[in-house]
């Protein structure tokens, strides 16, 4: 019978693979034990990510308050750009009589209400 080199490797990691492995002789108590191991090990790093996961995201930074004293005045584009800088808000928009309004709540945003004259009624966040 001869040798075959290209035969004996593939059967000796075959023979070394079926050696590694538990072969099935864990008993059931066994699995659930390495079953709680995994998931606590899951848990606990899930848990590592520190506390800025757990944090609730920093509140909008829109403030009318500094800017109420706008009401009356006429609202040009300077003006509004300069009320959406003063209250802190990341966006503007000018409301007008009758005008269709999105119901949406954007902390961030400064709504500026205006009348037909285009007088500024009320300034709020929103």
């Amino acid at each position: 019978m001869r040798f075959r080199p290209r035969l004996v490797l593939p059967l000796v990691l075959l023979g070394l693979a079926a050696c590694a492995g538990n072969n099935g002789t864990l008993s059931d108590d066994e699995e659930q034990q390495q079953a709680l191991l995994a998931a606590r090990k899951a848990l606990e790093s899930a848990a590592d990510t520190g506390p800025a996961a757990t944090e609730p995201p920093p509140p909008p930074s829109c403030d009318a308050a500094p800017v109420q004293g706008l009401v009356g005045e006429t609202a040009s584009d300077e003006l509004v750009e300069q009320a959406r800088t003063d209250a802190g808000a990341d966006s503007v928009r000018v409301l007008k009589p009758g005008q269709a309004v999105t119901l949406e709540f954007n902390g961030a945003r400064l709504n500026v209400e205006v009348d037909e004259a285009n007088q500024i009624v009320s300034l709020r966040c929103g």
